[in-house]
């Protein structure tokens, strides 16, 4: 009997080791997720892209053949390359340079002209900490943050052959199943964006580019600002 009983006590020390084990390569594995997902999003060797910078290299990998431009707002973390695909599933985790990335990048919807000739067209990025990312934009829920960080430049192509002015105008939270915010071009989005936003300063009077993040809050929630294309 004393020989059972110590056999399960060492069974027991194993089976509390294996568990202590199995929580530690959890927790381990957590920090690693977390500093891979931050250093990727951080990586601001893409900027090196960015049109009129002329710092490319041969070592440096190239950014993928899918950029359709670049977008800028001024005097925010907001200053990345957009990227057009025929769906809206690859860039949720592959970055710039068509690597594997929990990040992402910034894209335009695949209903979209690339070009942006569109009168509406609508920008998604993931809401990341520190103000990556989109991680900005619920901050222009605030009427005063909208003032004054209200102006930007969106480039046109990867070469950024065209730049256009954009100014924030509006932003909003709604649903992700809103058909009128996302399905570009379908239902009147002035009139939705009239009648639903939390901050107005100023009505449109050119094309209309949104800009669409989780709120972090739930899965069905988006933020999403509104920038007039100004006409030049």
């Amino acid at each position: 009997m004393l020989r059972l009983f110590k056999e399960l006590n060492i069974w027991y020390e194993r089976l509390v080791m294996l568990i202590l084990g199995l929580f530690l390569l959890i927790i381990l594995w957590c920090f690693y997720d977390s500093w891979y997902v931050y250093s990727h999003v951080t990586d601001d060797s893409v900027m090196r892209y960015k049109p009129g910078v002329s710092d490319t290299t041969k070592e440096a990998p190239a950014l993928s053949e899918d950029m359709a431009g670049w977008l800028t707002i001024d005097d925010t973390g907001i200053d990345y390359p957009v990227m057009h695909y025929k769906d809206n599933i690859k860039y949720l985790n592959t970055d710039p340079f068509g690597r594997y990335s929990l990040g992402g990048s910034i894209f335009l919807d695949y209903r979209n002209d690339p070009c942006f000739t569109d009168d509406y067209s609508l920008i998604y990025g993931h809401h990341m900490e520190y103000g990556r990312m989109f991680g900005a934009l619920d901050n222009y829920l605030d009427e005063a943050y909208m003032r004054e960080h209200s102006g930007g430049t969106l480039f046109i192509r990867k070469d950024g052959e065209k730049s256009k002015h954009i100014k924030i105008f509006a932003a909003l939270q709604t649903s992700a199943d809103e058909k009128t915010v996302f399905n570009p071009g379908e239902g009147d989005i002035r009139r939705y964006i009239r009648s639903h936003a939390a901050v107005q300063i100023s009505e449109p009077d050119g094309a209309i580019v949104g800009l669409s993040t989780c709120t972090g809050r739930d899965d069905d929630t988006r933020t999403v600002v509104f920038a007039r294309i100004i006409k030049t």
